[in-house]
């Protein structure tokens, strides 16, 4: 008996292995194909020739603490992706059962930004970890920020911080107040339920956790 459950599991372990390699080719085979029709740096040099591509010295510190902040906390620590925040989402998410958190890095939110949909599959992940790779190879930390305050969507069809900060709050990215601030670093978690013109309640709520992060994370600055 005891041979045969042996056996089992080997069998299990086996199948398992070769799902992971192959799911591992389908998404080196995904990278190569996005990155053959568009290489990475071509990729960057479209976006930032976007009239409203603003460079990260434009924009309030204020709001790069807070977004680092709730984002991704350890961004100037890890690379392309960071273990340490994977298990920690995947802690709090069996805890409370529920997606609470994401693993994602900035750079792995740039990578999907730049060539993928939200269509989450195992396949696409692993072509997207590999563009990261290459982004943090390639650009240093303060680019790829740049890069991620610049293209990530903020709710009510504003895409990129100069839109949002305008048309949230009618001034340019670099004179946003704290308040305005950790507002907008609210909001790319999910754009649509955290509106500024339907959900302000849970906008605020969220604006908190924002707060919360910068006091855990030592970039508070107070309601400056």
């Amino acid at each position: 008996m005891l041979k045969i459950i042996g056996r089992v599991i080997s069998f299990g372990l086996g199948i398992l292995l070769v799902y992971v390699i192959v799911i591992g080719l389908l998404g080196y085979y995904k990278y190569k194909e996005v990155i053959g029709e568009v290489t990475l740096g071509e990729k960057v040099e479209i976006i930032k020739k976007d009239k409203d591509y603003v460079p990260l010295e434009d924009v309030s510190p204020l709001f790069t603490d807070a977004i680092i902040s709730i984002e991704d906390h350890r961004f100037y620590e890890h690379g392309a992706f960071d273990i340490i925040s994977l298990v920690r989402a995947a802690i709090i998410n069996l805890k409370e059962n529920e997606i609470k958190q994401g693993g994602s890095t900035i750079t792995q939110q740039v990578a999907k930004n730049l060539y993928f949909s939200d269509n989450q599959t195992f396949i696409r992940k692993i072509a997207e970890l590999l563009v990261a790779f290459d982004l943090e190879g390639t650009y240093t930390k303060d680019q790829i920020l740049e890069l991620y305050v610049n293209i990530i969507y903020y709710g009510d069809g504003n895409y990129g911080i100069k839109e949002a900060s305008e048309n949230y709050f009618g001034k340019d990215p670099s004179k946003l107040s704290f308040d305005e601030a950790t507002i907008l670093a609210g909001l790319p978690q999910a754009p649509s339920v955290y509106s500024l013109d339907t959900n302000y309640k849970l906008v605020k709520e969220r604006q908190q956790e924002v707060i919360d992060a910068l006091k855990e994370y030592n970039n508070y600055r107070g309601d400056e």
